[in-house]
């Protein structure tokens, strides 16, 4: 079962470089990294009322809005940068090279993130043997680009 998961997410990873190859794509073909953008947004917007719908959810109370925390709201806005740097960097950069950069980057954060224990994620040290994971991923940014 655990596999699976694996497997799962290893899948989720690699359609993040389809996602990009077909973002920078639509920039060409729109002329516009904003509109290609817009579009990449509006598609993830419709997949996922797509799934409310499947699933059933129910709509959000008011008050369930008031209750949460204003930074809980700006996640879409960091996807957006995620999505814009993609769009001007994979033509430039290449898939290999720009999603190697974007690994490091998760990681990095992430072992903040856990280190920390910011906004609720489960503490976890940054021990050496994470540290030396991470270097590794920037040794495999080296590798990838030459």
């Amino acid at each position: 079962m655990e596999f699976g998961l694996y497997l799962l997410v290893v899948g989720a990873g690699a359609s993040l470089v389809l996602q990009q190859a077909l973002n920078s794509n639509l920039r060409l073909e729109l002329g516009s990294p904003w509109w290609a953008g817009l579009v990449s947004y509006l598609g993830g917007a419709f997949a996922m009322l797509a799934m409310v719908i499947a699933r059933g959810d129910p709509l959000p109370m008011r008050n369930m809005a008031t209750q949460t925390s204003w930074h809980s709201w700006t996640g879409g806005l960091f996807g957006a940068v995620f999505i814009g740097v993609a769009i001007f960097m994979v033509p430039r950069l290449g898939a290999a090279t720009v999603v190697a950069l974007i690994v490091v980057g998760q990681m990095l954060g992430s072992l903040i993130f856990d280190h920390f224990g910011f906004l609720g994620v489960p503490q976890h040290d940054a021990n050496p043997v994470r540290l030396a994971g991470a270097a590794f991923l920037i040794l495999g940014v080296v590798l990838i680009r030459y």
